[in-house]
């Protein structure tokens, strides 16, 4: 893969330690993005996608901020109720490829022993790509439906959920020979992941924000010969 080349907004001034902030539309390779950002104030939130800088813009309470506790409090239910499942985040820095190291809103990981690509380095950073992600995006014009599934489609994330908080839809895509397709949604519209059997999501309950419908559904999924079957693989 050819190097991209290192290129700074006119408008970015040096940190207190010299060091270039960084600024929307940057492109830099993934060491230099990680020194500039190492440099940042400690509240910055930043991805570097397919070589291109994107900074955070502030998070509106309706459109990001709530859907992202529902779903995260779904995910966390999985996962306390899954022993074995041990890496699970919230805003965690993914090192992908040479030019991608996003922050999925939440990532979850397979151990690599039943088949998981990434792991937790040394410096508390995702190694690799997750089996599932999800994002919390604005719209379908959004970066996580265009350059950044591209870098996880590439990269080999296997599940995919981008809420489309002011479309009022969801996608869940799945692998399937290097492309991402809509996993299969039953007539009650939940959807059941592939990869972290028994984690069931209700789309029609969380889009219209009845989480105690989605919790049931999970509930019904955490109590499926499925779930138990993936339990007894994570003991192993």
């Amino acid at each position: 893969m050819s190097a991209i080349p290192t290129t700074t907004s006119a408008l970015a001034q040096p940190t207190r330690s010299g060091v270039p902030e960084l600024q929307n539309g940057d492109r830099l390779t993934r060491s230099e993005f990680e020194r500039r950002y190492r440099a940042m104030p400690e509240a910055t939130k930043a991805e570097l996608i397919e070589g291109i800088v994107f900074m955070s813009s502030p998070v509106r309470l309706r459109r990001h901020g709530k859907p992202h506790m529902w779903l995260s409090a779904w995910l966390v239910r999985y996962a306390t109720h899954t022993p074995g499942l041990t890496d699970y985040g919230d805003n965690v820095t993914a090192r992908l490829d040479q030019d991608n190291e996003p922050q999925p809103d939440l990532s979850l990981l397979l151990p690599k022993r039943v088949g998981g690509l990434a792991e937790v380095g040394d410096d508390d950073y995702i190694n690799g790509a997750p089996a599932w992600v999800a994002e919390i995006a604005a719209s379908s014009v959004s970066i996580d439906l265009h350059s950044k599934l591209n870098a996880y489609r590439r990269n080999g994330v296997r599940e995919y959920v981008v809420w489309r908080t002011e479309e009022v839809g969801l996608d869940w895509l799945v692998l399937r020979e290097g492309q991402y397709v809509q996993l299969p949604v039953d007539a009650a519209g939940v959807v059941r992941s592939e990869q972290f059997p028994g984690l069931w999501l209700d789309v029609p309950a969380l889009l219209r924000g009845d989480f105690a419908a989605v919790e049931r559904v999970l509930d019904a999924g955490l109590a499926s010969p499925e779930h138990a079957a993936f339990m007894a693989k994570l003991k192993g």
